[in-house]
């Protein structure tokens, strides 16, 4: 009796199985966050998930930041801030509430080399971000200057950038904007001082104006405070023709002043 070999497709999703089931016997599956036992690579385990603070409603239709009760928010749903003087983006969401949990899964990312968690935080902040997707001709991460880019290998928010294209279906220009100068860090600096400082630093790449003008853009961050990283990047984008700027984060900075 001759034996006819599995198609091509059927071969390699064998190989494919015994390679997971290879490596989860070498490398058991281990959460991301805390490093206990689950079930499948790159999850969080019940305990980790439990503690992870999603933003849901009510929260700013605006800059997106969540709200402790829908009253604040009043009958435009806005913050004070978007009230008394808007932002240049459109709208702006993000995933998680940016607290002890959301560090554990941001802060490696961003300075440890820790690139699989962006595939951890894709996901949700596709959910979070569906809306500004769907209506997205294309995805620009917030960039990094060329120094700060040259110490850490990559750029956190670019790594964001990919991950979510590849679930939402979108294209990306990584590098379509640029840092023109180094700003100083802007933990510590109030909302007035983190605009005049990032202010003018960041303008469209000039390779990248065609793809830029006269299309809706989602910028990505990793962390959103107080949305003037966001306002520079969106104006540097408007000012180069785009229709519209919407702003998709990881998680958000929620306002001590809303509780």
């Amino acid at each position: 009796m001759k034996l006819t070999p599995p198609p091509s497709a059927t071969r390699a999703a064998w190989l494919w199985r015994g390679g997971r089931v290879a490596l989860d016997l070498l490398l058991p599956p281990r959460c991301v966050a805390c490093d206990n036992a689950v079930g499948v690579h790159g999850q969080l385990c019940a305990a980790c998930f439990g503690r992870t603070n999603f933003i849901s409603a009510p929260f700013c239709v605006g800059c997106g930041v969540p709200f402790a009760a829908a009253e604040q928010g009043g009958s435009e749903r806005l913050c004070e801030g978007c009230r008394g003087q808007p932002p240049l983006f459109r709208q702006a969401r993000a995933a998680l509430r940016y607290d002890e949990q959301a560090r554990r899964l941001i802060l490696p990312l961003k300075h440890g080399d820790r690139t699989d968690l962006a595939q951890v935080l894709a996901p949700m902040m596709q959910r979070a971000g569906a809306a500004l997707l769907a209506r997205a001709d294309a995805l620009v991460p917030v960039p990094l200057h060329r120094r700060r880019l040259f110490e850490r290998k990559y750029n956190q928010a670019a790594v964001l950038a990919h991950a979510i294209a590849r679930l939402a279906g979108r294209p990306v220009l990584p590098d379509g904007l640029v840092r023109t100068r180094r700003t100083a860090p802007l933990e510590d600096k109030s909302p007035d001082e983190r605009a005049r400082e990032i202010g003018g630093s960041i303008e469209v790449r000039q390779s990248r104006l065609g793809r830029i003008s006269g299309r809706t853009i989602l910028l990505v961050d990793d962390v959103m405070t107080s949305g003037a990283t966001a306002n520079a990047c969106a104006a540097a984008l408007l000012a180069a023709g785009a229709t519209a700027v919407d702003i998709l984060a990881a998680a958000r900075v929620p306002d001590p002043r809303l509780g």
